[in-house]
């Protein structure tokens, strides 16, 4: 299909959806009939060309969708209630004119707050959030997180059924609720990009359009809400990070540690984005996690050379970071930045203080960063070991082979 008019399917979807949600209340039988009007589109338009009003055109077919699906459930006397209570009577079985304007709200928030919904575990939240919002299909999303399409499929249903059972309206959640369930909304899209970013698992260590779609979404948050520091933070984070990304594997799909990449591939103009982003959040409004790691990616990223870093700034960027969100991968990252300032010693021992920590017992990361604060240490034999139970327990087959090479490298000759 077309690169522009996927965009802008992508672009429809949460204003189509929420047209929809708007006037049957029914957000399950709405999202399926807004996934076979994208679908319609996406065959016809290529030759058809674009019709003059995109989100008209898609309200009117997925409206004729879901009408027709409601009247084929009110035939069954189980849904005849159901299906006359979720249709307004004046509009029942009625699809609107193709030349109906929609109106000018932007739902894409009231969806992610839906789509985030407490009532949803954490994977359900990313999954129908990629399928409402981001416009996925459930082929899409399950090939992005190398599951079975039938057990995503399932997800993404028990997900939505568990919104209609807990009674979610189309709505903005009430002032008092509304940060909370923000900042599920940022974590969720955090998730996303960090899957995107470094797969948890399989044969490549970035998903590229995973990344990408956390993006255009916290674009998105952003453009509704600019002056929320987190959001924009969020954003920021995002952009440093990515801009990495042309550096971080080699040819053969390798990976490329920060300390070893070719920084002139670096994207400059997200750099620079990102950077102005948090630079005008930290002077504004309260401090929040997502502001301080964006500010740790901006040191890194502005940087020259790896050896150019400035350490004690991170240093104390982490400090703050683990008053505000203390959790282990923060003392984690924190060890390292201490060992690059203060020596690998000083590192090891912040890392002896996570050494009881459940969440950490079988993460493969704790045992990588010890391998590497050995090594500098000098200590070869420790840090082999270290290295070579990291990459048993990763299920990401480009991290396997890097720790598997860094502990051949350690190992003495025969």
């Amino acid at each position: 299909m077309d690169g522009g008019i996927d965009d802008l399917l992508r672009e429809q979807a949460p204003q189509v959806l929420g047209a929809l949600v708007r006037r049957y209340g029914h957000f399950d039988a709405a999202e399926d009939a807004v996934q076979d009007a994208l679908l319609a589109a996406a065959v016809q338009w290529p030759d058809d060309g674009v019709p003059d009003n995109p989100r008209a055109w898609l309200i009117t077919v997925a409206s004729r969708r879901l009408t027709d699906q409601l009247r084929s459930e009110s035939a069954r006397r189980r849904r005849e209630e159901s299906a006359a209570a979720l249709t307004p009577s004046d509009a029942q079985f009625t699809a609107p004119p193709a030349d109906e304007q929609p109106p000018d709200t932007d739902d894409t928030l009231t969806l992610l707050f839906m789509c985030c919904h407490p009532a949803l575990s954490a994977p359900s939240q990313v999954s129908l959030t990629l399928r409402a919002v981001g416009g996925l299909t459930t082929t899409q999303i399950a090939r992005a997180f190398m599951v079975p399409e039938t057990t995503m499929g399932q997800r993404i249903s028990r997900a939505k059924q568990s919104i209609k059972t807990a009674g979610a309206r189309f709505d903005l959640p009430p002032e008092e609720d509304r940060a909370d369930r923000l900042r599920a909304v940022l974590h969720v899209l955090y998730l996303i990009f960090n899957e995107g970013y470094t797969a948890t698992s399989g044969a490549d260590l970035q998903r590229v359009e995973l990344a990408a779609e956390a993006i255009r979404l916290t674009r998105q948050v952003h453009r509704l809400l600019p002056h929320d520091g987190e959001v924009t933070g969020l954003l920021a984070l995002m952009l440093l990070t990515d801009a990495r990304r042309p550096a971080r594997t080699g040819p053969d799909g390798s990976l490329v540690p920060l300390a070893e990449q070719d920084r002139g591939r670096w994207d400059k103009a997200a750099i620079d984005e990102g950077v102005v982003l948090v630079t005008g959040a930290l002077r504004h409004g309260e401090l929040g996690p997502y502001q301080v790691q964006a500010a740790i990616a901006a040191v890194h990223d502005e940087a020259p050379a790896s050896e150019d870093t400035d350490w004690p700034q991170i240093v104390a960027l982490y400090e703050v970071l683990e008053r505000l969100s203390p959790n282990p991968m923060v003392t984690l990252n924190h060890a390292v930045a201490v060992a690059m300032a203060d020596g690998p010693r000083a590192g090891l021992a912040l890392l002896e203080t996570l050494a009881g920590d459940s969440r950490l017992a079988e993460h493969h990361r704790l045992e990588a960063v010890r391998a590497h604060l050995l090594e500098m240490a000098g200590d070869d034999d420790a840090a082999r070991a270290a290295y070579r139970l990291a990459a048993q327990r990763t299920t990401s087959l480009p991290e396997q082979r890097y720790l598997e090479d860094k502990a051949a490298r350690l190992t003495p000759p025969k």
